[in-house]
């Protein structure tokens, strides 16, 4: 895997549709996403560093964005319409100096909400920074973390339900389909 992962460090234009290249994109991708939801549903996300320049991300996302982007809960014109690709565009571009801001990532749309086919879009790294670092600094993560602490104790204790049993059997379902929504995508 590590061997396969400095390929996604090259230059784009070395690779024509490489399907091997395009398979360890999604692998790392739902990786990426696998843990940073492990990472917000472990420890209170308020307190999460994700990089050494989350007060700069942050101060130029909300000077940007906050006036009409609700973190909390997003929408795929939010990200990808016309004028806010513009928008977009410009604010990652003021982060070029930071390493794979613009290697492809999954994000959930809805802050109270796990990875799923209808909750996760494709961004780039630094948009998914900007928006988790907002969600964490304004507690719109504290409702999956708190969840999960309930889950936590639960199981502790023994005491997980069927209900509950099938749903986190669903949540790894869930992450299946979305890696082969992606790979159906890119066509491999």
């Amino acid at each position: 895997m590590y061997q396969g992962a400095s390929l996604l460090t090259r230059p784009a234009e070395e690779y024509v549709n490489n399907e091997s290249v395009e398979a360890l994109w999604v692998q790392q991708a739902c990786q990426h996403a696998d843990i940073y939801y492990s990472l917000i549903t472990t420890v209170p996300p308020e307190l999460l560093r994700l990089t050494a320049i989350d007060d700069r991300i942050s101060d130029a996302y909300l000077r940007r964005f906050s006036s009409f982007i609700n973190p909390a809960k997003l929408s795929v014109e939010d990200l990808k319409s016309d004028k806010n690709k513009t928008i977009w565009r410009e604010f990652c571009e003021l982060f070029k100096d930071l390493e794979d801001y613009s290697f492809g990532t999954l994000l959930r749309l809805d802050a109270n909400s796990d990875y799923s086919e209808e909750n996760t879009i494709l961004v780039t790294r630094i948009q998914f920074l900007a928006i988790e670092i907002a969600r964490n600094r304004f507690g719109l993560n504290n409702h999956v973390w708190r969840l999960a602490g309930t889950q936590r104790k639960q199981q502790k204790t023994g005491e997980e339900t069927e209900e509950e049993m099938k749903a986190r059997e669903e949540a790894d379902s869930i992450m299946d389909k979305v890696s082969k929504t992606i790979q159906k995508t890119l066509n491999l």
